[in-house]
């Protein structure tokens, strides 16, 4: 019993849980035997309160809406508490403060301006307008 409350508490914490496909160890990231976990999923997702996927000898649960409100019962947890799923992300903060100087090295003129010191043209470019090319047979 005391289990169960462990992994539902993680599951409505997250939204999502996962567990290898091993049951003859604990679970990774709960103190609890990886055998109860899987198969506490099990019996949830044949209610409907949790969708599974499979990949790479790993479960992936993820929380539906009918097992939010199943574990919110069970956890006895007011409808404020939401999963970190259900969660909207903060946004994030200009790193820069919006301007992307920062990213061309505070110069003025760009970021290969460096390059060209003095004004100085370029020694070795691409040949003058006489040059042709040419790519079919030689005579």
């Amino acid at each position: 019993m005391e289990n169960r409350r462990t992994i539902y508490t993680a599951l409505f914490q997250e939204g999502v849980l996962v567990a290898p496909k091993n049951f003859e160890i604990k679970h990774p990231n709960l103190d609890v035997p990886n055998l109860e976990v899987v198969k506490s999923m099990q019996s949830l997702n044949s209610r409907g309160y949790v969708h599974t996927q499979f990949n790479w000898q790993w479960y992936y649960y993820v929380l539906t809406p009918e097992g939010l409100e199943y574990l919110r019962e069970y956890l006895h947890l007011p409808s404020e508490i939401v999963p970190a799923t259900h969660k909207r992300p903060a946004r994030p903060q200009r790193a820069m403060g919006g301007d992307r100087e920062g990213f061309r090295g505070g110069r003025a003129g760009g970021d290969r301006e460096y390059r060209r010191r003095d004004g100085a043209d370029k020694k070795d470019g691409a040949p003058s307008g006489d040059f042709r090319p040419s790519f079919g047979r030689r005579e």
